[in-house]
């Protein structure tokens, strides 16, 4: 299995993918606080496996092409 890459370079690839759309709306479609997604934006914090799948399933990418490729 590939190995996770770093948590910043992870937290600007969710930035990129949330694009024009406010923290609050994709925090309340993935089912998380505005905090969380906040953290995991900012690279201080790695989502759990169930919310990398919905965080994945949102955006409409893969799972890998967020959390493991470098």
């Amino acid at each position: 299995m590939s190995e996770m890459i770093d948590r910043k370079i992870i937290g600007r690839r969710m930035a990129e993918l949330r694009g024009g759309r406010t923290q609050e709306e994709v925090a309340r479609a993935i089912n998380v606080s505005i905090s969380a997604l906040s953290s995991y934006e900012l690279g201080e914090r790695i989502p759990r496996d169930p919310i990398k799948v919905r965080i994945a399933n949102y955006f409409g990418v893969s799972i890998q092409s967020i959390f493991f490729d470098s």
